[in-house]
């Protein structure tokens, strides 16, 4: 008589971000307004911060409802003392960050012969100047507090690939990966992990402002933008959504080791596949 094969044990697929504290930057509208959503859900405190503080409150508001802590708090990615500043009202109020989201983002578009300086700057400050210092802050907290954390960069299907219009953009995201291995390696020892999260086209208000732009630095239809340049490299022809990314984020938050750190994750129905 054959034995019977013992049942396998299946871990909780539940993943919990309770008792941690989340700060999610560009967090009151798009894509950080959903991963701060979707970590309130987790048990996750949350801090909304934004350029605009009204909105940054009326989101932290928003998702008070859950049942979480939440913090408003206006922050120019950009600015050391305000990031400084900002982590500092965090630490007051909620005790040390554990999770750090840098999403704050920015998008211009123009062929690199018509590219100004300015504009090249102030994309390449937003993305990267704002990852080095949102980093940074979180960083110094995680140590303090001796419970390690977890920081999440949004990068792009950019992080990889390379597409008209957007040299500052493509030259930023592949940057932001080089920062993630960094702090993967530095902070290793203090339980840190950082992480790339890489979408595709997400139809948030950044990438609805670019399909008239690029249409017409192109010559050709927003219908075509969107089928013959955003999605053309898609499996499905579907963008990727903000539910899609923020449960990529809500994965990267709450891992529970250094197995997975110095990592991107591409999130973009197909279009780079690695």
């Amino acid at each position: 008589m054959n034995a019977t094969a013992p049942t396998p044990v299946r871990a909780s697929t539940t993943l919990s971000l309770k008792g941690k504290t989340a700060l999610v930057t560009g967090a009151a509208s798009g894509l950080g307004k959903r991963i701060a959503e979707v970590f309130a859900d987790a048990g996750a405190n949350v801090v909304i911060a934004d350029l605009r503080l009204a909105d940054a409150q009326a989101t932290a508001d928003a998702i008070a409802k859950k049942g979480v802590k939440t913090l408003a708090v206006a922050m120019n990615v950009t600015d050391e003392a305000a990031v400084d500043a900002g982590f500092a009202q965090v630490q007051q109020s909620l005790g040390a960050v554990d999770i750090l989201v840098s999403n704050a983002g920015i998008q211009i578009v123009a062929p690199i012969q018509d590219f100004t300086f300015a504009n090249w700057k102030k994309l390449l400050a937003v993305h990267l100047d704002g990852g080095f210092l949102t980093s940074r802050a979180a960083v110094r907290q995680m140590i303090a507090s001796g419970r390690g954390g977890c920081l999440i960069f949004m990068g792009s299907v950019h992080s990889k690939e390379a597409s008209r219009l957007k040299a500052p953009y493509v030259t930023a995201k592949h940057g932001l990966e080089g920062l993630a291995k960094v702090i993967a390696k530095e902070g290793a020892e203090h339980n840190i992990r950082a992480n790339v999260i890489c979408p595709g086209f997400v139809r948030t208000p950044l990438v609805e402002k670019q399909i008239p732009e690029q249409a017409q630095e192109l010559g050709i239809s927003e219908a075509d933008v969107v089928k013959t340049v955003m999605l053309k490299d898609t499996v499905d022809g579907e963008f990727t959504t903000v539910d899609d990314v923020a449960q990529a984020a809500l994965t990267f938050a709450a891992w529970p080791s250094n197995a997975l750190t110095g990592q991107s994750l591409v999130v973009s129905h197909g279009w780079f596949m690695q």
